[in-house]
């Protein structure tokens, strides 16, 4: 399995050497892609208010946090170093410290916010280009394997339908809604005052 892992890796990889002209493409999602999707996920927290949008927000917060204590569990059962720190002749396009690469954070993140907003908004089919692409972009970069960034992308895949459609959660994410409201309601109304 770790042959074919790797197998797979080295001909993702090697497209950065053939095709280095996309090479600042992936390179902006590999490393900014968080930073971009965060950004809109505050705008679009801001933007619009209503009740939806924000019980979306909130779901596609939960779905990470969840994802990402699935994903650090499942790294205890499984481990690898990047492929920069364990194959020779990576053509590594990023800085990247060594630690356990199984399963890849940045999918885990991409994955749980596009996929629910997809979830919410099913003819916006380019929340899961943009996360195909961002998990793409990892092993292009020389910084995940292709499990590394399937496992992310199907822990947080699985989480997001969770947390959209089972009920306990719905309940949970109605809570916290409902809390922030309250808050928000009280912090308007002192500033009123």
């Amino acid at each position: 399995m770790q042959e074919f892992n790797e197998r797979v890796f080295r001909s993702i990889n090697q497209l950065s050497m053939n095709h280095d002209v996309l090479n600042p493409v992936l390179i902006g999602l590999a490393e900014y892609s968080v930073m971009f999707i965060a950004i809109i996920f505050l705008i679009m927290w801001f933007q619009n208010r209503s009740r939806r949008n924000r019980w979306m927000m909130i779901s596609a917060g939960l779905t990470f946090i969840l994802a990402e204590m699935l994903g650090k569990v499942a790294g205890l059962f499984y481990s690898n170093q990047q492929p920069f720190a364990e194959l020779n002749h990576v053509n590594l396009l990023i800085e990247k410290e060594v630690n356990n690469s199984f399963p890849s954070d940045h999918t885990i993140f991409i994955f749980s916010i596009c996929i629910v907003l997809w979830l919410f908004h099913k003819r916006r089919i380019y929340w899961l280009f943009i996360a195909c692409a961002v998990g793409f972009s990892r092993i292009w970069v020389g910084v995940h394997y292709p499990f590394d960034v399937l496992a992310g992308a199907v822990i947080a895949c699985l989480t997001a339908v969770t947390v959209v459609y089972l009920p306990l959660f719905q309940k949970g994410v109605s809570l916290l809604l409902s809390c922030f409201e309250w808050v928000e309601q009280k912090w308007a109304g002192e500033r009123t005052k």
